[in-house]
């Protein structure tokens, strides 16, 4: 991966919703099987999907993820990358590249594939989480609120 730190905001690709505040916080988070299965309901079981296949692909993913929010794509086969292009048509994983230089000033690509989590923990856990996520940064933020006025002006 570009960053040791997992700083979502260093990544390229088209998945905008996780360049957000707390970053981190997301970075930190462990999609479970439940949130999968809720999610996957929730796009794929309108779509006629079943829940014993939404389960099985639920499990699919998570062999391939594990506690990781991205895979290379080398390990896939043709049959395993169809399924995740379904997927990220759906908006729950998205792609991204890397380039290397190496010797000779040739260029070496790497592929990944990425777990939307704040898609797939927003559709699993609703707004509940984000308002819980929103408390806490106002927790802080209400800092400044409690603060007289004139502690702001410059002239002292």
């Amino acid at each position: 991966m570009p960053s040791d730190e997992h700083d979502l905001t260093f990544m390229e690709g088209d998945d905008e919703d996780v360049i957000t505040t707390s970053s981190d916080e997301l970075a930190a988070t462990v999609v479970t099987y439940d949130d999968l299965v809720v999610a996957l309901t929730k796009i794929l079981g309108e779509k006629g999907m079943g829940e014993e296949e939404i389960s099985k692909l639920a499990l699919y993913l998570l062999n391939f993820f594990g506690y990781s929010d991205y895979i290379i794509d080398n390990i896939l086969h043709t049959e395993d990358r169809d399924v995740f292009y379904m997927l990220e048509e759906e908006g729950l994983l998205t792609t991204e590249r890397e380039e290397i230089y190496i010797l000779k000033g040739k260029v070496w690509r790497i592929h990944y594939w990425m777990l939307r989590k704040r898609k797939i923990l927003e559709l699993a856990r609703g707004e509940k989480e984000e308002e819980e996520m929103k408390k806490k940064t106002d927790e802080f933020s209400s800092i400044y609120d409690d603060m007289p006025d004139d502690l702001w002006s410059r002239d002292r």
